[in-house]
């Protein structure tokens, strides 16, 4: 379920995005926040450069710090405000966790444009067939990765997400 866009989280969200690019010089100009009744229950901004973990995006910092806070990998009834359109990774994340919507600010041509952020390229990447990517990939001992799987299935008790 949408809720309604609120100015100020958006506002937040570019202040962080200011914060890691500008002031603190962390990461790129990426910030966003994640609201659930109306409340900023958490907030990320970019970092790859400070913590060199290229994972350390401000959606993935925000969606990790509300899914400790409310105790589940999933975020129903969440929202999130990022200051840029979500890399593939993130908005990967944003499905896995659940959220109901992404308001974004600028756009993926916006940090191709001024921050040479080239997301799109990952994107074509993605849609590639896995052998004709750039980074090669290939299948092997798949029979003995299938056997663990058969046994998950078959457990009563078993963890699932």
């Amino acid at each position: 379920m949408e809720q309604n866009f609120n100015p100020e989280f958006m506002k937040r969200a570019i202040q962080l995005s200011r914060k890691a690019s500008l002031d603190d010089k962390t990461g790129g100009v990426f910030g966003a926040v994640i609201v659930k009744d109306g409340k900023i229950i958490s907030e990320g901004y970019n970092q790859v450069i400070t913590t060199k973990d290229p994972t350390w995006h401000a959606e993935m910092q925000a969606i990790r710090e509300a899914s400790k806070k409310l105790g589940s990998p999933h975020l129903k009834g969440c929202v999130m405000y990022t200051s840029a359109e979500c890399c593939p990774m993130c908005l990967a994340t944003a499905y896995w966790a659940h959220l109901d919507h992404i308001y974004y600010a600028a756009t993926t041509q916006d940090a191709l444009k001024y921050g040479d952020f080239a997301d799109v390229d990952i994107l074509d990447e993605i849609r590639k067939d896995p052998k004709k990517r750039r980074i090669g990939m290939s299948e092997h001992m798949r029979p003995e990765a299938v056997e663990v799987w058969k046994e998950f299935a078959g457990q009563k008790d078993k963890v699932h997400y």
